[in-house]
């Protein structure tokens, strides 16, 4: 997934302007929101985005893989042993 720079906001920013980075969404589709130097939100026009249709087939893996690894950590962690 490529960010437009145009659109990061620190955490600190979406805290005390949320109505910025909606505005942002707005205006380019979407807003991206760091914490700790890394991207973790993603802030999406619903009504004018097709998101979830733009993720490369390497990109949905890692989604799915996530959710898994995520759901099953414990039984992965029993495997490893």
């Amino acid at each position: 997934m490529y960010i437009n720079t145009d659109t990061i906001f620190s955490m600190t920013q979406a805290n005390q302007n949320f109505s910025q980075v909606a505005r942002t969404a707005d205006a380019k589709g979407e807003a991206v929101v760091f914490k700790n130097n890394k991207p973790k939100y993603l802030v999406v026009d619903m009504e004018n985005s097709d998101f979830m249709f733009d993720l490369t087939d390497d990109e949905k893996i890692d989604v799915v893989a996530k959710r898994i690894l995520k759901k099953y950590l414990p039984a992965f962690k029993e495997l490893a042993k």
